[in-house]
């Protein structure tokens, strides 16, 4: 598994002993990063019908029951493990709103794509070649979204999924490998060939990224 941060370690260790109030510290670390994958993960058709917060505190709320559980199996790292009741949660609103029954969310919002235009715009700032702030270089972000977009359906799944949890969800290689369930070596393989496919097709556009 995964090491946690020592804050973090002692937060679990306090929680686990059954102190309230690391319980609450725990949960509260976490609340913006899951703020930020469901506003990533949020299909647009629902957005517009449901509120993020919303999702955000029942899947806070859930995470708080079943703390317990966690502590005596500790099947994932914290956060990982946290994001994946916040998934449950986003997907149970897209069954909700869009009546995708037949098939698993996670396998359609892949296939889809269904990401926010701005989530599209935020992985082009964070993969387009600096030009820093300049409006040259913003209006060519703007008008990369589209190709981007059209870019990231020719890759894999497993690969534009690790592109979309490393820039737009800002997860760290450790906790990529956990929610794929694969190993660390896994994910840098899978970042490095979606980043050289992209280029490939966009050319020049992209510059090198952080690793």
């Amino acid at each position: 598994m995964t090491a946690e941060s020592p804050e973090i370690e002692e937060l679990l260790r306090r929680a686990s002993q059954g102190e309230r109030s690391a319980c609450g510290q725990l949960l509260e670390r976490h609340r913006q990063r899951l703020r930020r994958m469901i506003a990533v993960r949020l299909d647009r058709r629902v957005a517009g019908r449901a509120d993020a917060s919303d999702v955000l505190q029942e899947a806070l709320t859930a995470a708080a029951q079943q703390l317990p559980d966690y502590f005596r199996h500790r099947p994932l790292p914290f956060y990982p493990w946290l994001r994946q009741i916040a998934w449950q949660h986003v997907a149970q609103m897209h069954r909700r709103h869009l009546h995708a029954r037949k098939r698993s969310v996670l396998r359609e919002e892949h296939a889809k794509l269904e990401l926010a235009d701005g989530s599209v715009l935020d992985l082009a700032n964070r993969l387009v070649a600096s030009g820093r702030n300049s409006p040259s270089a913003r209006l060519r972000r703007v008008e990369l979204q589209g190709r981007i977009r059209a870019a990231l359906l020719q890759l894999g799944e497993r690969d534009r999924e690790v592109l979309i949890l490393r820039y737009l969800e800002e997860l760290t290689p450790q906790e990529i490998a956990a929610v794929l369930g694969i190993s660390p070596g896994a994910v840098s393989m899978r970042h490095a060939r979606a980043l050289q496919q992209l280029r490939n097709v966009l050319g020049k556009a992209l510059g090198e990224s952080e690793p």
